[in-house]
């Protein structure tokens, strides 16, 4: 956020403090509270969505064990299995996607909070960063969930990627 932005925000907060009465601080601390909390559940939130995917694109190939067992299948398993991959490829990409939405929603919510925090007696949140970011500096590397979690969609989608592969070269005839 740059200085002039700061400066409109403490200006403006300045003047609601004066306009808005002596509730002020009680208000700015609920609201602060509240900011934290939906912050928490957006995290949790994400957690779930990870939970989901992580079973969607897990138990698929469990399915797949099913189908190729069954003798059933047998002159329709290629197309099969290229829908499944790309089902999987797509869940994939799908998932990484969410991430990158999370990872936006957290960094606004938190850039809020720490303009909330500017008002308030100690800026836990904010003093956290700095923490972080020594230690960064100190070769003690932090890395930011959102840069592990991106990884894992990108692993689930190689071996779908793989059998995307295979169907594809067997439904044209290359290997039987």
């Amino acid at each position: 956020m740059n200085e002039n932005s700061n400066k409109s925000i403490e200006t403006n907060v300045v003047t609601n403090k004066i306009s808005y009465g002596d509730e002020f601080k009680l208000h700015l601390l609920e609201q602060y509270k509240l900011c934290v909390e939906m912050a928490d559940r957006v995290s949790t939130r994400r957690s779930q969505a990870n939970s989901f995917y992580i079973s969607l694109l897990s138990a698929t190939p469990a399915l797949l064990t099913l189908v190729v067992d069954k003798q059933s299948f047998s002159q329709s398993r290629s197309i099969l299995f290229l829908c499944i991959a790309v089902l999987g490829l797509t869940s994939c990409c799908v998932w990484y996607s969410n991430i990158l939405s999370y990872k936006q929603l957290n960094s606004a919510k938190f850039r809020v909070i720490n303009e909330i925090e500017s008002f308030l007696p100690f800026p836990c949140f904010a003093r956290e960063w700095e923490v972080l970011i020594a230690e960064k500096l100190k070769k003690k590397e932090y890395k930011q969930l959102t840069t592990v979690e991106k990884f894992i969609p990108l692993i689930f989608a190689v071996p779908y990627f793989g059998l995307f592969l295979y169907s594809l070269l067997a439904i044209l005839g290359v290997i039987k």
